[in-house]
């Protein structure tokens, strides 16, 4: 059932637009963080021991998410298929609730420089209590311009090759990373996910950033958007977040700072005043990127032969 692969992609889209990201403790993403706090502890194991655990925790967590997927796709009739597909498909991306937390601190900053703080630490994972107001937003925009890539590309990339259950294995990957692949006491047991989540994400960030040259080309704005690229793409740690956040910064003439340890940008113009140009940007690529993957899909679904 190839050939329903390109409309459960729109079609996921729209479930997202309309719904968001339920909170509720039996989502899907809800009950994988659950299972990833559960045993995810350092404290648990051995240190001689938390980074054989982490890899075949890393496997299990990967084959117990993605299992339903991948029973949905290969038994569900084509007519339930057509239905649960893009719910099953939406509960690994996150598009509309990436604007919704940067607007929340956009209006939280309205209120005062302390309730930005308190809400961006819902996006970062960044100590906010000396951050100034543009130092809030950057956080917020930083984490918009880094999940295009982890939230909406990646799974899309994911999906339109490996169907359900590569956006599932992708979506367990990216989140055990999320909980896990810092430099602290889980170094040892998140070591793996973390590099596999700069593995799996190694295309996407790089097509990510193709898309953002194309919207800015668009709109006359290549050459900073390059330019930028291209000096201050590796600032940020890791081979690929930096490289969005650097095409997006240099796009819209803006500045991301995070204190201490790296500025990109040319911070011609304020995140206030950049703040929707971001957004704008993310849903063009995202819709951009989906209309692609869209046609290659059903070029692919008409040449395959039916048997």
């Amino acid at each position: 059932m190839f050939w329903i692969r390109p409309l459960v992609l729109p079609l996921a889209l729209l479930v997202d637009r309309f719904t968001g990201d339920p909170h509720h403790r039996l989502h899907p993403v809800a009950l994988l963080g659950a299972f990833i706090g559960w045993w995810g502890r350092p404290g648990r194991y051995h240190p001689a021991l938390q980074r054989t655990t982490g890899v075949i925790m890393w496997v299990v967590t990967v084959m117990l998410f993605s299992l339903p997927f991948l029973v949905a796709e290969l038994l569900l009739p084509w007519f339930i298929l057509l239905i649960a597909g893009p719910i099953l498909l939406k509960s690994c991306l996150a598009w509309r609730s990436l604007e919704e937390h940067a607007l929340s601190v956009e209006k939280a900053l309205d209120e005062g420089l302390a309730e930005g703080r308190s809400q961006v630490q819902y996006m970062v994972s960044r100590n906010p209590t000396a951050l100034s107001r543009e130092q809030v937003l950057s956080a917020a925009y930083e984490s918009v311009s880094e999940n295009l890539v982890d939230s909406i590309v990646s799974p899309l990339c994911y999906y339109a090759v490996f169907g359900l259950p590569g956006a599932a294995i992708y979506r367990a990957a990216n989140t055990m990373d999320a909980m896990l692949g810092y430099r602290d006491e889980r170094a040892r047991l998140g070591w793996f996910s973390a590099r596999a989540d700069d593995v799996l994400n190694y295309i996407p960030a790089r097509i990510t950033a193709a898309l953002l040259l194309c919207y800015f080309a668009s709109r006359g704005r290549l050459f900073p958007a390059l330019q930028c690229l291209r000096q201050e793409g590796r600032k940020r740690p890791g081979v690929n977040g930096g490289l969005p956040m650097a095409v997006m910064a240099g796009g819209t003439g803006t500045r991301f700072e995070k204190p201490g340890a790296y500025t990109i940008g040319p911070g011609d113009r304020t995140l206030f005043e950049a703040g929707p140009e971001i957004l704008s940007a993310v849903r063009v690529c995202t819709l951009f990127l989906t209309l692609v993957l869209m046609m290659v899909l059903m070029f692919l679904a008409l040449s395959i032969p039916v048997i």
